[in-house]
This record gives C-alpha cells, sequence and structure tokens, in this order.
C-alpha cells in the first residue's frame, strides 16, 4: 500500500528591482509552473523570465522542494526570496537586481513605546482592597 505524503506548502518573495510579489505554492511546483504564477502578475511569459535561488539561476524542470524551497525554509512567517531577472535581448537576460526595501521613518515620540515602570497602576487588579467593619 502507497500512502501519499500531503502536500506541503511554501511561501515565497519573488523580488525585481523594486517589485515585490509574495505568493505560496507546493513543494511539488515546477519552476516553470512558478513562472506561471509571476506570468499572471506581471504579464512577462515564463520563457522572458530567470528565476534565481541565493544568487544562482533556478532550472525550469526542477521541483521547488528539489532547489530548497521546503516548509521549513520558506514559512508563512518568514518567506524565501526567490530573485527574478528578465530577458533583454534573444540570447541575454539583464543582471539580476534586487533593491534593498527601505528602511521607515523613525516613530514620533507620541507613538514610541513608554517606559513601563512609570506606567504600572499600583492598586491590584482595580479594585479597592480595604475591608469594611459594621
Amino acid at each position: 500500500m502507497v500512502t501519499a505524503t500531503p502536500e506541503m506548502d511554501v511561501f515565497l518573495i519573488i523580488r525585481h528591482h523594486k517589485t515585490t510579489i509574495l505568493t505560496d505554492a507546493k513543494e511539488s511546483t515546477t519552476v516553470y509552473e512558478l513562472k506561471r504564477i509571476v506570468e499572471g502578475i506581471l504579464k512577462r511569459s515564463p520563457e522572458e523570465q530567470k528565476l534565481y535561488k541565493d544568487e544562482q539561476p533556478l532550472e525550469d524542470s526542477k521541483m521547488l522542494g528539489d532547489c530548497g524551497f521546503t516548509n521549513q525554509t520558506a514559512r508563512p512567517e518568514a518567506p524565501a526570496t526567490v530573485g527574478l531577472a528578465f530577458r533583454v535581448s534573444d540570447e541575454s537576460f539583464e543582471p539580476l537586481q534586487v533593491e534593498p526595501f527601505s528602511c521607515p521613518p523613525e516613530l514620533p515620540d507620541v507613538m514610541k513605546p513608554q517606559d513601563l515602570s512609570t506606567t504600572v497602576m499600583s492598586r491590584v487588579g482595580g479594585t479597592d482592597t480595604t475591608t469594611h467593619h459594621d
């Protein structure tokens, strides 16, 4: 009897210059199928795309799990990054270029967390703990 292994989800961030796509797929999804997902969003055919992991090009026929994208390395709270480059001529692709994310501005003082030691309430549970005797 053959038991089927459950399809494991992987979560990916696909980056091209300043463009960022967050998507999910299965470990058994091929690189080519991932390119089809990108095609649906960016309107560029799979033949015009080259996908990278750690600056190494990915082969269209390989499954994402075989490329190192697993439910352990590409989790929802920490998706794996895939680089994307487009074809610029019949025989060449642009160099892989991913712009770093910008840093947010500093929070205004009113939005900064306060020192907790000065804001702790002195009352326990917000109730009066004195007892009254008649």
